[in-house]
């Protein structure tokens, strides 16, 4: 009997091997985890400190985009843009925000644009565009990301 005690310990000692589960390694989690991930989209988009008062996501990020594009039109409202191109009614700036929520503005034109000075109208929204109000940047997993996206400015000739 005491053989058969000692054959059982061993016998469990041994068998324990064949329970064990295989573990992924820790690059194929790794991958599994980045093809999860959608990279188009954000968690939070960028807002300002009153848009952050709303509670739904797709308001506030309706509230950013109108408030963005209302100071856009603010500040290139009182400028020469309008009188130099009469014909010109609206614009299409792509803005990019960074992680450390600094701010760049890009004309986009259209690749028949000959008619207008695009270096110009580049330089016209650079001097114009400054001091906006501070910008929270776009969140991915918890941590600020860069974004861009291009908004319609229509300039209004007052």
């Amino acid at each position: 009997m005491k053989h058969f005690y000692f054959f059982l310990v061993f016998l469990l000692f041994n068998s324990c091997q064949y329970f064990e589960k295989q573990v992924p390694s820790e690059k194929e989690l790794l991958q599994k985890e980045l093809k999860a991930i959608n990279w188009k989209e954000v968690d939070e988009y960028p807002s300002f400190v009153d848009c952050e008062k709303l509670d739904n996501k797709m308001q506030r990020q309706q509230c950013f985009f109108e408030y963005m594009t209302e100071l856009i039109q603010q500040k290139l409202s009182s400028d020469t843009l309008s009188i130099l191109y009469p014909e010109l009614d609206t614009i299409e700036v792509k803005v990019t925000i960074f992680s450390d929520a600094k701010m760049k503005f890009e004309p986009q034109f259209s690749k028949d644009s000959v008619a207008y000075n695009t270096i110009k109208i580049d330089s016209i929204l650079n001097a114009r565009l400054i001091d906006f109000p501070k910008v929270n940047p776009a969140i991915k997993r918890g941590i600020p990301v860069k974004t861009q996206f291009i908004l319609p400015v229509i300039l209004k000739v007052e």
